[in-house]
């Protein structure tokens, strides 16, 4: 999506100033341009393996704001992974979702015909919950599979998603 190519730019820039302690500067213009209250994800690739994703499933701050918390966070504090590196800067390749609104389907059995691989899905159980970008689809496929993945992933049993409450959102994503 070539709207959000600049906040590629920006995303990376975070991650540098970080990096090097320095003080990050974005463009007044820019601030201008992304300042509606949108959610966002940030990805961190590297040779085709994931490095980092974090993001926010609700707006809830400008978008260009989202853009450095989650492109810092993706970098430095996803727990599944050490913080980025400068060496690993370089191989990085960044993807920005940018998240529509999420919207509820209903209960994991019930509105299982209602899923598509165009969804980024979020599986809530009691006090668990987790999501996968739409993007997701393209490693796991299978409704069924995608689904009991996520309901691990949610700290939950492989067929948690059977009774979970179950919303989806889209995204446009831009990408390097």
């Amino acid at each position: 999506m070539e709207k959000y190519k600049p906040l590629l730019k920006i995303a990376r820039e975070s991650i540098k100033s970080h990096l090097h302690g320095d003080k990050l500067i974005i463009d007044d213009n820019i601030k201008k341009k992304y300042s509606e209250k949108q959610a966002c994800f940030v990805t961190l690739i590297i040779n085709g393996g994931l490095r980092g994703c974090i993001g926010s499933l609700e707006a809830h701050q400008e978008l260009w704001k989202d853009v450095v918390d989650n492109a810092i966070n993706a970098g430095f504090n996803d727990y599944r992974f050490n913080p980025v590196s400068l060496n690993e800067l370089k191989k990085i390749k960044i993807e920005i979702s940018i998240l529509t609104f999420p919207e509820k389907l209903g209960i994991g059995e019930k509105v299982y015909d209602k899923i598509d691989n165009k969804m980024g899905i979020i599986l809530k159980k009691g006090w668990n919950s987790a999501t996968f970008l739409p993007q997701v689809w393209e490693q796991i496929p299978l409704k069924k599979q995608f689904l009991e993945q996520l309901s691990l992933k949610a700290g939950l049993g492989k067929d948690a998603w059977k009774d979970s409450e179950i919303s989806f959102y889209r995204v446009e994503s831009v990408e390097e």
